[in-house]
């Protein structure tokens, strides 16, 4: 049988297939051995090569868009439409004022700055982002992938700096390099204590084991003054802001924020006396900064 006219052809590599990607021989490896999964995970097969173009297209959705049309190239099927997100990351009625969505790659702990801010990342396979990359974006991730192929790793990492600096970073998940775009988040309606207060490594450090090494859903409303992204944030089915707020790690913002509710977790927390509120006299941190702002004197 030629290896073109099926995906079900055995466990090794088509030597033809690095042709049509650019991506190393252990990332293909990986890849063939999700197609195979799939494939025998699918009943009943696929009978026609509409049918096998979309199996390959869902198996390989995490991987780089041009890779994946190199792929489905090699097989001779057309490019489908990618794979649609998920209906429970993308709620059909979204709350007022939410401009768009992100479905961000796992929080490294180490992006996560205090108790109300941190850097994520979302994968340009992402349906939105994918439409969004800029072109020259794309062929810096194929000019890098050429020069570490030819061991030139000097200009390869020169054009992966190139790459953070125009807001897009490569990153290794499941053993699989992934370009992915970068995210300040705020989270809305919570102030944290900084870092240098009283309770602020407390508060972040509750963040961190709420969201740290897990995907999050970031419902976004804008932009700050700071140029971050303003948004609610999800994971694991949890509404972050509400657990901070809830258990004494952040204060409500009521300044920029207008939810009843937030006021509400604020006022069950301080009751309690948990997190900041078994202090004495806990300082805001909106208070706090305008005091550095003032040279440390303190705000009448």
């Amino acid at each position: 049988m030629d290896e073109r006219s099926s995906i079900c052809i055995g466990t090794e590599v088509p030597e033809g297939l690095r042709q049509h990607v650019t991506a190393s021989k252990k990332a293909q490896v990986k890849w063939y051995q999700n197609m195979l999964e799939a494939y025998k995970n699918t009943t009943p097969p696929p009978r026609t090569p509409a049918e096998a173009a979309q199996l390959v297209a869902t198996a390989l959705d995490w991987i780089q868009r041009a890779d994946l049309e190199g792929i489905l190239e090699f097989y001779g099927f057309s490019i489908p439409s990618l794979p649609a997100a998920s209906s429970t990351h993308h709620p059909q009625l979204l709350p007022e004022g939410v401009q768009f969505v992100l479905n961000t790659l796992p929080v490294n702990n180490k992006n996560i700055g205090d108790g109300d801010g941190f850097t994520a990342y979302v994968a340009t396979t992402d349906p939105r982002e994918s439409a969004i990359v800029p072109l020259e974006v794309h062929e810096m991730v194929i000019e890098r992938n050429q020069a570490r192929n030819r061991r030139d790793y000097q200009s390869a990492d020169a054009l992966q700096n190139r790459l953070n600096e125009a807001g897009y970073k490569i990153l290794v998940c499941s053993d699989e390099e992934i370009l992915a775009r970068k995210y300040r988040i705020r989270m809305r309606g919570i102030d944290a204590p900084e870092l240098k207060m009283a309770y602020g490594k407390e508060s972040r450090n509750a963040l961190v084991k709420l969201i740290g090494g897990k995907r999050t859903i970031i419902h976004v409303y804008g932009l700050d003054q700071f140029e971050r992204y303003v948004g609610d944030i999800y994971c694991d089915n949890v509404f972050i802001q509400e657990q901070m707020l809830k258990n004494g790690h952040a204060w409500y913002f009521k300044k920029y924020d207008k939810r009843g509710e937030f006021a509400k977790w604020e006022r069950e927390a301080r009751a309690a006396y948990r997190g900041l509120f078994v202090l004495e006299n806990p300082e805001k941190p909106w208070d706090w900064r305008k005091k550095q702002r003032n040279g440390g004197i303190p705000v009448c």
